[in-house]
């Protein structure tokens, strides 16, 4: 007999069903998330289990790891592609089990990328560091406004990030102000100490492999963004098409279009958020050390506004890595720009 098992998965406890080939509820129960107690209750189906499905956001990890330690065959369910018969009336996670392991057993289950364990916690420990810049962003910005509200200068974000506390008692005419831009000044020192900490033992442990390598031949990706994108992306064969890939990285608008009209949005929230950080980041630095990128840049700026010209050539970045990673040529800024 084979049997096929779906968990819906949440944040303190789980409901676990299985069942046969003809569909027949044989095993199904709520159990809390304990590795020990699930791993416990399958025991007596363990010979004659197909797979297992799990269905979570994001708490995953220990049950995904634990269950393939155990040797069972474990598929991660996509939680945004996941749909039941329209018109139900009532669902709920006893249900939602059940579906899960039908699916599979129909073969039909729409599936999630399960991430190599033995590489997600250096992956982690870059998605901190990017939490850290983006608080680093804050901070700088919240001084130059300070700065330039109060003096008439607009200072620039080296400058921001270099400021002295001497420096900033001159600048700045009152000592409440002078309090306020020197706190900025400390939470900045200290997010550059532990960014700076970050890398130093990312590009330690971690360097770019095959097929990655040529991403340090577009202007704007260095090392620790080549990482970025190379431990987002996991493996480049996952994404048939260059399409698939770009809408991953949250590159393609979240809308539907019907006889020229927006009708609707998608759910903005598909995709990888770091990837697309990662490749905003790109399409900024591009900016700097590309002519090519500048005048491009520039004329879409005209068009639209900036922040609509970022995205786009954003968008071109991911699109031109994609074909960078899966054919092994260098950088062509004819190609991205002709």
């Amino acid at each position: 007999m084979r049997y096929f098992v779906g968990i819906d998965l949440h944040s303190d406890s789980n409901y676990t069903g299985v069942i046969d080939k003809k569909d027949s509820r044989i095993f199904g129960k709520k159990l809390p998330n304990d590795l020990g107690v699930i791993l416990k209750e399958l025991k007596p189906f363990k010979k004659e289990i197909e797979g297992v499905v799990v269905e979570s956001t994001y708490n995953w990890y220990w049950l995904v790891d634990g269950l393939q330690e155990a040797k069972y065959k474990v598929h991660l369910a996509n939680p945004a592609e996941m749909q039941q018969y329209s018109g139900m009336k009532y669902t709920d996670d006893k249900w939602d089990s059940y579906w899960l392991a039908h699916m599979l057993r129909l073969g039909i289950l729409p599936e999630g990328y399960i991430y190599p364990k033995e590489i997600r916690p250096v992956r982690d420990l870059l998605r901190k560091r990017t939490m850290l810049v983006r608080h680093r962003t804050a901070h700088v910005l919240s001084l130059q406004n300070m700065v330039n509200r109060n003096t008439g200068r607009k200072l620039k974000v080296n400058d921001a990030k270099r400021l002295s506390e001497e420096k900033i008692s001159k600048l700045l005419p009152d000592e409440h102000l002078i309090m306020a831009a020197q706190s900025d000044k400390a939470v900045i020192d200290f997010f550059n100490e532990r960014i700076e900490r970050i890398e130093t033992v990312v590009v330690k442990e971690v360097k770019l492999r095959y097929p990655y390598e040529e991403l340090l031949t577009v202007p704007g990706i260095g090392k620790i963004l080549g990482i970025t994108i190379m431990l987002e992306t996991g493996d480049i064969n996952r994404f048939p098409t260059v399409s698939d890939y770009s809408s991953y990285c949250r590159c393609v608008a979240s809308k539907r279009i019907s006889n020229g009209k927006k009708k609707g949005e998608g759910n903005k929230k598909n995709g990888n958020k770091y990837l697309a950080w990662a490749y905003v980041e790109a399409a900024n630095f591009m900016r700097r050390y590309s002519e090519s990128a500048r005048s491009w840049h520039q004329r879409k700026e005209s068009k639209t506004n900036q922040i609509v010209a970022t995205k786009a050539l954003s968008n071109k970045i991911a699109r031109a890595c994609y074909f960078i990673i899966k054919d092994q040529k260098p950088f062509d800024p004819k190609k991205l720009f002709q």
